[in-house]
This record gives structure tokens, sequence and C-alpha cells, in this order.
């Protein structure tokens, strides 16, 4: 979990570096496009066969939800610090509770609730110093609304999984999400220099080696007992945004993280206690 954190935290400091160069929405398709050619030697091995989902239609939808997400989350990358993001992240599993509840059928228990509520605090803590006049505020409202839209994306995956295997829906989100993107990354379109197509084909790998990390960690362990360990990402985006932007992360935004942390793994090992 730990190497994952540091690898996710590698693709968004690359991915900002290129989207200050290039159109934000090319940097996205191009991203995704690099993720689905790191995957094609494995697709090429097994066969097309074993790669053909079993339900294309729930995965074009998880590709639209994504695509959504990611138009927001890509707009905004330019512009806001590492450290920022990364506390903004955090809020994800806020905004799954909420849809499981919604769209899911699962029960309203008060404390979920209770820990959304202190989650959407950090929230504030963390954004609201933005608002003094330099559209911060703007950005970091922009990559905050993409987060249940991915929250939606992870709700679409869970269902997916009953039919189709990980690495299916890995591979057909890389190829839904190049293909939704590709009109929006066409109009501001420059062409990549040699160095920054090596960049690209990087986050390709490091989003691959990521998502395997991720997973594993998950296959080994609790989801409650890999929680505490994501905040370390913290550790490893304020170190990137110091040494890559000279970005020095406000006291408000530890401060905001830690909140909405310790809200998300107090009800992360209370549910997990429960079962």
């Amino acid at each position: 979990m730990v190497l994952a954190g540091l690898l996710f935290c590698l693709l968004n400091a690359v991915a900002r570096r290129l989207a200050q160069d290039l159109d934000p929405f090319q940097t996205q398709f191009l991203r995704y496009l690099a993720g689905l050619v790191v995957l094609l030697p494995f697709i090429l091995r097994t066969g097309l066969a074993a790669w053909r989902p079993h339900d294309l239609r729930g995965q074009a939808w998880r590709g639209v939800v994504h695509t959504a997400g990611l138009l927001l989350w890509f707009w905004a990358l330019p512009h806001v610090p590492l450290a920022d993001m990364t506390a903004i992240g955090f809020t994800g599993p806020i905004f799954i509770m909420a849809g499981a509840v919604l769209f899911l059928g699962e029960p309203v228990v008060r404390a979920r609730w209770v820990a959304a509520a202190f989650g959407f605090v950090g929230v504030v803590v963390v954004v609201a110093p933005k608002f003094s006049g330099t559209g911060e505020g703007f950005w970091s409202l922009v990559m905050l609304a993409s987060a249940p839209l991915f929250a939606a994306s992870f709700l679409i995956t869970k269902a997916l999984t009953r039919r189709d295997r990980p690495e299916v829906i890995v591979a057909w989100q890389a190829i839904t999400v190049a293909a939704f993107t590709l009109p929006f990354a066409l109009p501001g379109w420059i062409w990549p220099t040699a160095e920054q197509w090596g960049w690209f084909l990087l986050t390709g790998l490091l989003g691959s080696a990521g998502h395997w990390c991720l997973t594993e960690a998950f296959r080994i362990a609790d989801m409650s007992a890999t929680q505490p360990v994501k905040f370390i990402d913290m550790i490893w985006a304020a170190s990137l945004g110091w040494l890559v932007f000279s970005d020095v992360p406000a006291t408000t935004t530890f401060a905001g993280a830690a909140i909405i942390f310790v809200a998300t793994t107090w009800i992360a090992r209370r549910e997990a206690r429960q079962r």
C-alpha cells in the first residue's frame, strides 16, 4: 500500500508537469492511451478473446462516468499543489459511502454519516483558505467536484467485478477513457516531443504498477488495515511538490487531510470490527 501511494504520487507529479506544457485534456488522453499500450503485450500474449467483457454496456457507462471525473481532475491538475490534491482525494470513501446508500440500497448507519460530516469539515479546512482572490479556491472546487464522479465509477466497478476479471476491467477502462477523451484532446492538440512521449509512457507504467500494488495490498490484508497507511501519501505528495514544483504545503492542508484521514479510518475500522 505504501508503494502504491508512492507510485500514484509520482504519476500525479509527472501528469501535472506534462499538463503545464500541453493541453490538460490532451494529457489526460495520452496518459490513458499509454496505459493501454503498456497492457497490449499481455493482451496479445493471452489472446483477444480472454479480454472480451461480459458486460460491455456496463464497461461503457463506467468509461463515461470516469471520463467526466477525469475531465474535471485534469482541468484543475496544473493549478492545484500535489499535497492539496492528495488531501482532496481522501474524500473518496465519503462519496462512495453515500453512493452505496443511494444506489446500492445499503442501510443508513448513523456512524457513517458522522464520519462523512467530519470528513466534510476536513475538506473545508483544506479548501477555504484558497479563496483569497488568487483563483486557487476555484480550482480546488473543480478538483473536489471530480470526487463523487470517481466514487460513482468505483461503484460501477464493484458491480462489474461480479462478471468480469479485474484485469479486463482495467483494460477496458483504458480503452473507453482514451476513446471518450479523444474529442476533448483534439482542439488544443500540440504534438509532443520525443521526451514528452517518454514521460507519457512512464505514466502508463506508473498507473498500471500502482493499481497492481493497490490490488495486491487489498488481497493480502483487510482493507481497514491498509487505510492508515494512506496518510503516508501526504508525505510523498508534499515532498514531490516541494522538489519538483517548489510547492510549500500550507498548515491547513495537513490539518484538513488529518481530519479526513481520521474520519475515514475510524469508520473503516468500525465497520471491520462489526463484521
